[in-house]
């Protein structure tokens, strides 16, 4: 095999090890940002469809925060859709912003299964830390996951973040402060 295409080979390995070893995580992150596994799982395709495409090229050092990065974007703009998506719901039903009741969709029990956290031996603890997960605001989520989950840097998470350094620390000091409250009678 020749020198530049056995470089080949061993840079798409190298990819390809760092996609299935981040998979789990992104879709995990994902479904707390969905709160459904079939969007998620259809985010974080997308996402490294995206970073394959862009970033496959980068030195593998700097894959993590860029990945993330793209995998933000994708969680950033479902965010975005599905605010749009309620205006025009409650447009249909006749429901206005200034109404009380929520949408009708996302109000909807989820019946899949819950995920690996409620599978925990310790099933309260695993299904009110995922609650508690999901009540975050999304940068303070983000900023934990990436931080504490992902173990980034400060200075990754920010740039997959794309917000500062102080922004960063300000959003995780938060994040541990709600789970701390909410988490309370589980330690």
């Amino acid at each position: 095999m020749p020198v530049e295409t056995q470089e080949l080979a061993d840079g798409r390995a190298a990819l390809d090890r760092f996609l299935r070893g981040v998979e789990r995580r992104a879709l995990r992150m994902a479904e707390l940002t969905t709160g459904q596994r079939d969007e998620a799982l259809d985010l974080v395709q997308d996402a490294m469809l995206a970073f394959v495409r862009n970033y496959a090229d980068k030195p593998a050092a700097e894959w993590p925060p860029l990945f993330h990065r793209v995998l933000d974007s994708r969680m950033t703009d479902w965010h975005r859709r599905q605010q749009v998506r309620g205006r025009w719901i409650g447009a249909w039903f006749g429901r206005r912003d200034d109404d009380d009741a929520g949408d009708p969709l996302a109000e909807a029990p989820d019946l899949r299964e819950p995920g690996p956290l409620a599978r925990l031996v310790d099933a309260d603890a695993g299904a009110a830390l995922n609650g508690a997960l999901a009540a975050l605001p999304l940068r303070q989520r983000q900023a934990f996951l990436l931080r504490v989950w992902e173990g980034l840097d400060v200075a990754q998470t920010a740039n997959a973040m794309r917000c500062g350094e102080g922004s960063v620390k300000t959003h995780l000091w938060r994040a541990l402060n709600a789970l701390r409250s909410a988490l309370e009678e589980h330690q």
